[in-house]
């Protein structure tokens, strides 16, 4: 059964499927419909052109409240030798909209017209006087919409392949129109596959997992302008997904088998295409989605069905979906593929790639000073969380190695270009509060995007001016001051400001009710014990390692003190996931993963802001927050925090 990956370049994977959509005939719009004009188009696209049949306005009309005449009638009208004209005889009054009498050609304003009456004295019926004078000439079509004005008949108002917008169905309309004649919608099937998949809502065990990568898929397709249908899980049994692929074929257009992540479920998939129709592709060369699947799928009547099989981790499985299906979806529906924004930005960290792969790679993107900046979020395929929270794409192509820090990346732009720039960027430790200050900063229209880094990486990206501020708890063995130190050794030369922000207790995460009895310290050293440290340079780990020489206790002593994760719930993650006993942490991170905490230090976290940063109106909501009583308050009721210096300028 097993079918071995053969991983093409992405070049080539498209222009095989492409082939094969040429040779099935369908490498154009699907088919057409007639529907009546109504709110419920917006996002379809246009199938023909659409002429006009009438013109808008299809009449001379008054563009104002006021009197049609002629306007050569008027030629010589001053303030000293006003012109009298006659209702009903030489000019009628007209309201805004009103058609023109053929002999007219201009409409004066009603507050530009002395209402007379047959007396010649000035009447209050402005409306309906004997005579009007005026004292003001006119050229001819003042005040008038003419016919055409806005649509000619005849004139082409929207192309084929046009998305409908609000405005477009008025134009419709207003071109003589009441049906429009549209691309078909495509229909897509989506089977998810895996024995391991539970459905969303069920109960959650060890060995199963929620099944929402058809949830995404759909509503791609939908977002594209196709119509999603979500079929079952299917578990891993080949007969039972060749039999689920055959019947979503007769009665899609397009068929994405999403496989599930249990060992052979891509096999499988790549057999039953072979099966049932001709696998053209089985594997292209990018990251993440290496085991992509391309083929087509015989129907009974001879025609042909178009299958990908789409990776079962959540990030390849989105992004094979922008990759493939997105340009798909455009061919058929007879649009333009989408053409994200892109801009140029520079990369905060060096990154390795694969050298034969197209690596995509999920980044946050922001303004620091002169710079537009790009820093990567986690690289694992199944991190769907990276996808949420990413600026953007960065496409590194096939043939590099990486890229170094500081090197130009052309970024995909996931959002508007102008939100960078209300990005505050924060590059260094881990801290819950910063997830709150996210939140609050959104009324006053900022971005806080952050990436973990460890103490001592946020000082070395404030040296290369590649954030805004740094989160930061280190501690000096020989002063046991928080952070002064390290400014100094790190920013020698640079202006920088020390917020306080909170003090936070580090203690031990263990299991619930603490299985192994651990105590303290003492206890790593424990052969039955299995520890989860934080990354080098990240302030914990610096602060267990500063307890651990006073206890007289060498690194070599703890199992599982190279094990690094780079934030405190990862490590609260690990333990509750029983990859380790414990591990060095705050407080709220053993309640968020439902942990028990063992305190053990008192600590000060503060943040580090260059001066010129500390005057920035970008940066002003976030030290107005910080005299904030509901956040402050927020902050101060997360376990094992207190707030007192936040907020306070300590140099």
């Amino acid at each position: 059964m097993s079918i071995y990956l053969q991983d093409i370049p992405l070049e080539e994977a498209q222009a095989r499927f492409e082939k094969a959509l040429k040779t099935a005939g369908l490498w154009g719009i699907l088919g057409e419909e007639t529907l009546e004009l109504n709110e419920s188009l917006i996002g379809r696209v246009t199938a023909q052109p659409v002429w006009a049949r009438i013109s808008s306005p299809h009449y001379h009309a008054a563009a104002m409240d006021g009197f049609a005449l002629r306007a050569e009638d008027i030629a010589g009208a001053m303030p000293t030798s006003p012109v009298i004209l006659t209702v009903g005889q030489q000019t009628v009054y007209v309201d805004t909209g009103d058609p023109l009498p053929l002999w007219a050609n201009a409409v004066v304003p009603i507050e530009n017209v002395e209402a007379l009456d047959e007396d010649g004295e000035i009447t209050a019926d402005a409306r309906q006087p004997h005579s009007i004078r005026l004292r003001t000439a006119l050229p001819p079509w003042s005040h008038v919409r003419p016919m055409g004005e806005d649509i000619v008949a005849t004139q082409l108002v929207l192309p084929s392949g046009h998305v409908l917008r609000p405005v477009d169905l008025g134009a419709v309309a207003a071109a003589g129109h009441d049906r429009i004649v549209v691309s078909r919608k495509p229909q897509v099937a989506i089977l998810p596959t895996g024995t391991e998949l539970i459905e969303i809502g069920q109960p959650v065990e060890p060995g199963k997992i929620i099944e929402f990568n058809s949830l995404v898929l759909a509503a791609q397709v939908n977002q594209w302008g196709g119509e999603a249908v979500r079929y079952p899980i299917t578990p891993d049994e080949y007969s039972l997904i060749r039999q689920r692929v055959r019947e979503a074929a007769e009665k899609s257009d397009l068929v994405l088998l999403n496989a599930g992540s249990s060992a052979g479920s891509e096999d499988f998939s790549a057999a039953v295409v072979r099966e049932l129709g001709e696998l053209l592709v089985h594997g292209v060369a990018v990251r993440p989605g290496h085991p992509v699947i391309m083929g087509m799928i015989r129907r009974q009547d001879g025609s042909q069905c178009p299958i990908i099989g789409v990776p079962g981790y959540a990030v390849s499985a989105a992004l094979t979906g922008e990759i493939f299906v997105e340009p798909l979806m455009a061919r058929w529906l007879g649009r333009l593929p989408q053409k994200p924004m892109e801009i140029e930005a520079r990369m905060t960290r060096k990154l390795t790639s694969p050298a034969g792969d197209e690596d995509y790679v999920r980044v946050v993107a922001g303004r620091v000073g002169d710079h537009l900046l790009a820093a990567p979020l986690s690289r694992g395929a199944g991190v769907i969380t990276s996808l949420v929270r990413a600026d953007g794409i960065a496409i590194l192509p096939r043939g590099i190695q990486g890229v170094e820090a500081g090197s130009r990346v052309r970024v995909r732009l996931y959002r508007p270009p102008e939100e960078l720039n209300q990005t505050i960027f924060a590059i260094g430790s881990h801290d819950i509060s910063l997830d709150l200050l996210a939140q609050f900063l959104t009324k006053y229209e900022r971005r806080l995007v952050s990436a973990n880094v460890g103490s001592q990486g946020g000082l070395v990206a404030l040296r290369r001016g590649e954030t805004h501020l740094a989160g930061c708890h280190l501690l000096d063995g020989q002063t046991g001051v928080y952070n002064l130190a390290a400014v100094r050794q790190y920013l020698p030369d640079q202006k920088v400001r020390i917020l306080g922000w909170v003090n936070r207790t580090q203690g031990l995460l263990v299991a619930k009710e603490n299985p192994k009895k651990i105590k303290g310290l003492q206890d790593l050293v424990r052969e039955d014990v299995i520890f989860v440290n934080r990354q080098r340079g990240a302030g914990t780990r610096i602060l267990l390692d500063y307890h651990l020489g006073l206890l007289g206790i060498s690194p070599a002593q703890i199992c599982g003190y190279d094990q690094e994760e780079y934030t405190h719930l990862a490590v609260a993650a690990a333990v509750a996931s029983g990859r380790a006993d414990c591990g060095l942490g705050i407080a709220a991170a053993a309640v968020a993963l439902d942990l028990d905490f063992i305190p053990l230090f008192e600590e000060e976290y503060d943040l580090i802001i260059p001066a010129v940063f500390a005057e920035d109106d970008l940066l002003r909501p976030l030290f107005d927050l910080a005299q904030d009583d509901d956040f402050r308050n927020a902050v101060a009721r997360l376990p094992g925090y207190e707030t007192s210096r936040m907020g306070k300028w300590i140099q």
